[in-house]
């Protein structure tokens, strides 16, 4: 009979995207969970600290929009798991990772909130449109159909708050 290895590897991963193209893919979509959770803590900081006259209107705004942002993270992170890599879940990770910036250490008036969370919604969806080649160069339709979720949120939400900062 023979004996079990004692050394235990992991299984090989064969859903028809190479080993290359499954960790640049997952490298990017790292980059897209680093920015959505960075994203979401910034958006509920704001509905935090939000005052002013649109107070009600923005506290409300604030909350479904981190509410979306955090039901994100996890598909993000399973799609990582799934191609096989470690999903990041550190604050120093995702601040390595990540395009958009921490939120300001002083809340800002509400409009300026505005502005940063367009500048943040816009940021994110460029990171999710990067991944589009090398999710159609694997064929990984899964990753191409997650990135256009969440391409048509952050869109949508950019132009919504975008319209609160026109005259």
């Amino acid at each position: 009979m023979a004996k079990a290895s004692k050394t235990s590897s992991a299984p090989v991963i064969n859903i028809g995207i190479s080993d290359k193209d499954r960790a640049a893919i997952a490298q990017g979509l790292s980059r897209l969970l680093a920015d959505t959770y960075t994203l979401y803590l910034t958006t509920h900081n704001f509905h935090w600290n939000v005052t002013g006259p649109m107070f009600n209107t923005l506290h409300t705004m604030f909350m479904a929009q981190y509410t979306e942002l955090w039901n994100a993270v996890d598909p993000v992170a399973e799609r990582i798991r799934s191609l096989g890599h470690v999903a990041p879940g550190s604050y120093a990770e995702f601040g390595k990772l990540a395009t958009v910036p921490d939120a300001p250490s002083k809340p800002p008036k509400a409009l300026e909130m505005v502005r940063i969370l367009v500048e943040g919604h816009e940021a994110v969806a460029r990171t999710a449109r990067s991944l589009f080649p090398l999710a159609d160069k694997a064929s990984d339709e899964p990753t191409a159909d997650l990135l256009t979720q969440r391409l048509t949120v952050h869109e949508q939400t950019a132009w919504m708050l975008r319209s609160l900062l026109e005259e």
